[in-house]
């Protein structure tokens, strides 16, 4: 296959490294990511300024590799419509430092960028890496992304179809296997502390606290338990359940 791969950690961010070396050993492989750190970007697009695309080597990759002075869903477009000609078979986002579990998938670049894929009608695959005090290894959860990308190629993962992928953060003896569940609920306190005055105004920092909320049979719940966790997401947001409903009040 030929593979689009790409993050918002950057372009030197150890996991895309890692992912592209796995992914290469098998696969034609292209690298697009952002030039600096865009976590938490969503699915915003740069349209107020140019973008600078540079070729790039990244340490121990074979394969091409470009960085993008924009986020990640614009690493996907300028990917397909300049460095690909639109010739890609799956678009692979990650590995992301830090998970993507829950609500956490409207904030994140890393599926973002797998969702902008879906828009073209291309299979992608989105995958984080759990991490905190916790053992953690992105060589292991390249070789859990392969085994996916290969799963998901021979089974014809539908175009509009992201598979977000969590890796636990456990030794790879005590990972127990593979779940594919719901999205689950996740939630943080947001308290915005004020730090100083400036330019006639106050400088805030976000300081969010993570509230988990460990329903059975959720993603969240699987991945604390030892499971790498695959939830299939849709683009799609209109709510079927309600549209003739809406429809009768106007």
């Amino acid at each position: 296959m030929r593979i689009l791969v790409t993050n918002d950690d950057g372009i030197d961010a150890e996991g895309i490294s890692a992912l592209a070396k796995e992914l290469e050993k098998e696969h034609e492989v292209i690298v697009a990511a952002p030039s600096e750190q865009r976590s938490a970007s969503g699915h915003s697009i740069t349209i107020q300024r140019p973008l600078l695309v540079k070729e790039v080597k990244i340490p121990g990759v074979k394969s091409k590799a470009y960085s993008v002075s924009g986020t990640p869903a614009d690493c996907v477009r300028v990917a397909l419509d300049k460095l690909t000609d639109g010739k890609v078979d799956m678009v692979v986002s990650g590995i992301n430092y830090g998970v993507n579990l829950g609500t956490d998938v409207l904030y994140s670049g890393t599926v973002s960028a797998a969702i902008e894929a879906a828009l073209y009608n291309l299979p992608s695959i989105a995958v984080s890496q759990h991490i905190g005090s916790e053992y953690y290894d992105f060589n292991v959860a390249a070789k859990y992304a392969a085994k996916i990308v290969k799963i998901a190629h021979k089974n014809d993962l539908e175009g509009k179809t992201v598979l977000n992928v969590n890796i636990p953060g456990v030794p790879e003896d005590e990972i127990k296997g593979i779940k594919t569940t719901k999205v689950g609920a996740k939630s943080y306190t947001n308290h915005y502390v004020p730090l100083r005055q400036e330019d006639g105004g106050v400088i805030y920092e976000l300081r969010d606290e993570l509230i988990d909320i460990h329903h059975e049979d959720n993603d969240t719940f699987y991945l604390n338990d030892g499971y790498v966790t695959i939830s299939p997401l849709q683009y799609d947001l209109t709510n079927f359940n309600l549209i003739n409903e809406v429809t009768k009040w106007f």
